[in-house]
This record gives structure tokens, sequence and C-alpha cells, in this order.
């Protein structure tokens, strides 16, 4: 089988989780990585006998071999590699959040609509197969005139500790789930009306709650808490309702359906979207990447998800970090 040589720009924890997917991906080759901390670099590329290794990723770039990159480093450093992948005609796929302003955004969906090659942003929950469910139910008609969205997308503080001095909670999960409600539903946030609570001073805050008024009337809210007990049983609490005029859909993800008790007591480990099995990496991360591959390889461009529906989950998160900095309901701009 002929694979896609691919290259991962940023070698953080969610980096390294990317070159598991692709190590565990038939059709794709861990080709190249790239970061500039030197011994970072080093302790990944023995571990995956990657031979290409770079400090900076314009000289991987010119490596003609390499076909298309991933992007994830920190949100607000993601445009400048993505640009320059972009231009040295290199396949995308850009983690999430697109980037850190509206403007970034277009600059990289101008860049992406410019090239033959392809671009993509990594909404890993489009391909948990539940929440493809409920856009498939939404387009079936099941909840009628959607009056009200709700999700959770809470994670305990020990996660959060390192994360909080880069991102803040509404736009680093809630961003997940204001893309699924767009996917799904149809609607366009219209307002949005957020409060935050700082507890630990880590440089953003440590919750956020953000009410949205949809095109349509409905309301969507977000519930953003970085501050769980230490000793939650499940790394992500994530839960979705959507309730209309005819039916309602609900996704449940927060107990699922393996449990782990030990002397330590009750945990619900991962089962979706990143779990090894076999010594493979396998969920939602190494299906969407592998997903990638194949439009590479069959020369079709993405359609899951569109660089403008991401910019779009980017503005809206946007709009409710601005109103709970202000205290003010904020319109939100199309």
């Amino acid at each position: 089988m002929e694979r896609v040589k691919h290259g991962i720009i940023g070698l953080g924890w969610f980096g390294e989780k990317h070159c598991e997917a692709v190590d565990s991906i038939p059709n794709m080759e861990l080709y190249a990585v790239c970061t500039r901390t030197e011994s970072r670099l080093a302790e990944v590329a023995e571990r995956f006998g990657v031979e290409h290794a770079y400090t900076d990723y314009n000289e991987m770039l010119a490596n003609p071999e390499l076909e298309s990159v991933s992007v994830v480093t920190m949100w607000d450093q993601h445009v400048e590699p993505a640009l320059a992948s972009i231009a040295a005609g290199k396949h995308v796929f850009c983690e999430k959040p697109m980037a850190s302003t509206v403007d970034d955004c277009q600059r990289m969906v101008d860049a992406a609509n410019a090239a033959d090659s392809y671009f993509m942003v990594g909404h890993i929950c489009r391909f948990n197969p539940r929440y493809a469910m409920v856009k498939r139910k939404c387009e079936e008609g099941v909840p009628g005139r959607i009056v009200s969205m709700w999700a959770r997308r809470n994670i305990p503080a020990w996660v959060t500790t390192g994360i909080l001095p880069k991102i803040g909670p509404i736009v680093g999960d809630g961003v997940h789930d204001m893309d699924i409600m767009l996917w799904a539903s149809g609607l366009k946030p219209i307002k949005v009306y957020a409060k935050t609570v700082d507890v630990r001073g880590l440089g953003n805050p440590d919750l956020g709650w953000s009410m949205f008024t949809m095109d349509n009337g409905a309301v969507a809210v977000l519930e953003n808490v970085w501050f769980l007990p230490d000793k939650t049983a499940m790394q992500i609490d994530e839960r979705m309702e959507i309730i209309g005029t005819d039916g309602s859909i609900h996704v449940q993800e927060s107990a699922p359906s393996f449990a782990v008790c030990d002397k330590d007591g009750w945990s619900y480990p991962d089962t979706t979207y990143w779990m090894t099995a076999r010594g493979r990496l396998v969920g939602a991360l190494p299906t969407e990447l592998r997903y990638f591959a194949d439009c590479i390889q069959e020369g079709v461009a993405p359609t899951v998800i569109t660089p403008e529906e991401s910019m779009a989950t980017v503005r809206a998160c946007l709009a409710a970090e601005e109103s709970a900095a202000t205290g003010k309901e904020v319109e939100i701009d199309w």
C-alpha cells in the first residue's frame, strides 16, 4: 500500500498523540517530526524511529518527499507554520482551535482556498460516532424546530494546570461543542453572554459558562469547567442535549459502558478518542487522520469540515470570552 509521508510540527503531549495515531494508520508514514526543543525532538524521533527530525519547520517543509503535515503547536502559534506549509504545497491538518484571532483564521481560510493542496482543521468530535449521529438525527428532522441546546465538557483541575497559562476553557473546550451545535443544527449564534470564574490565577479563568442566542431564537449553552476535583472518575465529563418542538437528542459520554474499579476507586477510561488496542492507537483521532490521508490519496478535498466552519466556532467562542471580560452581551458579527 502506498503511504502518505506525513510530518508533525509541535511535539507536546498532543503532538505525540498525533505521532501515535499516524504510526497506527496503514496508509500513512510518520516521515518527519519538528520541535524547537532538541532534547524532546531526539526523544520522539527515537521512540518512533523517525529519520527526518527538525528544529525549524521551514527546513522540514523544504523536503520534497514530505506530502502533508499536522500543525500541533499551541493555538496562538498555528498560523505561521500553517501558512508556510500551504505555501510549500503541503496538505495541512491543523489542530483546533484554528487560530487565536478571527483575522488569523481568515488568513488561513484565504490561503487554503487559493491553494491546490488540502487544508483541514481537526475537530475530532465530528469523528465520534455519537456526535455524527447527532448530526444525522438533526438532518432527519427528529427535534423539529430546535429551541434549546446545551453541552458540558468539563475536566479535572490537574489536567489543566499547565494549559490555563496558554488558553482558557471557553475557546479551549467550548469550541468542540459549539462546532457540533452549528454543524448539527445549521443555526448561527447572533449574541452571547458569558461568565467566567478564576480560581487559581493561572492566566485564564478556570471555568466559563456561555449562553448564546441563535438566529432562530433558540438558546444554546456551553458549560466548560476546568476545575473538577482531581479524583473525578473520568478525564472528560462530556454531555449534550438538543431539544426541539418534536423531539430531543441526548449524548451521555461521561459514564460510558466501560468502567474500572481498583484500589483507588472507580474510573471511566477513554474508549472513544484515543485508546490503545493491539499495540496501536484506535478511536476518533486515528479515524480523523485516516480520513485526511484517504482524501489526499483519492484527490478529493475534505468535506467533513470546511475551514470556514472551523473559523465560525472560533468567532463564536472568542465573542463569549469578550462578553466574560466586559460583563456585557456581545453581538456576533458575521
